[in-house]
């Protein structure tokens, strides 16, 4: 079965299933829910865990002898498995869906993932644990959404924030959950419960943003160009190579410029993107987008993108972070040129 994130709480307070699959990229929302589901089994009896971590060469068939091994005093216990790359393999998905045929009463299954793609969404080790307990999709808090979020965890800590509090502390981290809680908990050691302030949140809190290529495309995607802008200048801060950023815009372009000539055929633009492989939440995104430009201007983009990356590897004399600074623009429809 299927449990959405924000439901987990209460569906465990009625019930706890044999096995239970939590993925999503937010490492601390993935974390809460995991820790969840261990506090809950740790009610109900469940006394030992053992964990598990798939690596290279690792040795599936140490899982199903942890699942036959019984305690001297047949205690309860919970089996972890970590896959930090969310592909067991064939060998990991039938260890892991017979397994999952194992758990019951006296033997838990936790199983945690990154974010999965579509192929590994139907593969046969999700759909068992799915089939014999619940799989859980965490999703990355939003921008739109983070000073909501930012404000209730404030309460929850006893802070009573004002709104220039929690939007400076949204600002500083963007988009960074851990970073974010870890700021909110350093409030409430320094100030104490209660009102908290934009001047107190400026001399606590730490410039946590956490730029990447990825927030950098959606940026540009989206048509917010100051933003874009502001993560390609991290981006460039943090040392990533020029190259990198080339290869995920050149990505984007390449299935803007498909997703826009199958709509100028007469195709419907949401199978297209569905095809193309495009994630639920980034459709609007890609639609606005694709709304904003002319199919030939994708291609434009294109060309300009094979030459910021000609730049990037030495074969061009031309600055690759001016171009690459023309092209986000020029994706988020900023109607400027890069100086």
């Amino acid at each position: 079965m299927k449990i959405a994130a924000n439901q987990l709480t209460s569906h465990l307070k009625k019930s706890l299933l044999p096995c239970y699959l939590v993925t999503g990229d937010e490492h601390l929302l993935v974390q809460e829910a995991l820790d969840a589901i261990r506090a809950r089994a740790r009610e109900l009896g469940f006394g030992s865990r053992e964990l598990f971590v798939q690596t290279t060469g690792f040795d599936w068939g140490e899982l199903g002898r942890a699942g036959g091994n019984l305690s001297l005093f047949a205690e309860k216990r919970i089996i972890e498995l970590r896959l930090p790359t969310g592909k067991p393999g064939v060998k990991g998905s039938a260890a892991i869906a017979e397994f999952t045929a194992d758990a019951g009463d006296d033997l838990m299954f936790i199983v945690s993932a990154p974010k999965l793609d579509r192929s590994s969404q139907n593969a046969k080790w999700v759909k068992a644990l799915d089939a014999a307990g619940a799989v859980t999709q965490v999703w990355p808090v939003g921008l739109r959404e983070l000073p909501a979020w930012i404000n209730e965890r404030m309460k929850q800590l006893g802070l009573q924030p004002d709104r220039d509090a929690v939007r400076l502390i949204a600002d500083r981290v963007e988009g960074n959950l851990l970073a974010a809680q870890q700021e909110i908990e350093k409030l409430r050691l320094l100030h104490g419960e209660g009102p908290v302030t934009a001047k107190d949140a400026d001399a606590a809190v730490a410039d946590s943003s956490r730029f990447d290529v990825y927030k950098l495309v959606d940026a540009a995607v989206g048509g917010n160009a100051a933003r874009a802008v502001r993560i390609l200048g991290g981006v460039r801060t943090e040392g990533v190579e020029p190259v990198i950023v080339m290869w995920a815009l050149t990505r984007e372009l390449r299935m803007l410029a498909g997703l826009s000539d199958n709509l100028r055929a007469g195709m419907d633009l949401s199978s297209s993107m569905r095809k193309a492989g495009v994630w639920q939440n980034r459709e609007a995104l890609v639609r606005a987008c694709i709304g904003r430009h002319q199919g030939t201007e994708f291609y434009a983009m294109l060309q300009l993108a094979r030459r910021a990356d000609a730049a990037a590897k030495g074969q061009l004399r031309v600055d690759p972070w001016q171009l690459a600074m023309q092209l986000v623009l020029d994706l988020a429809g900023a109607g400027v040129r890069a100086a």
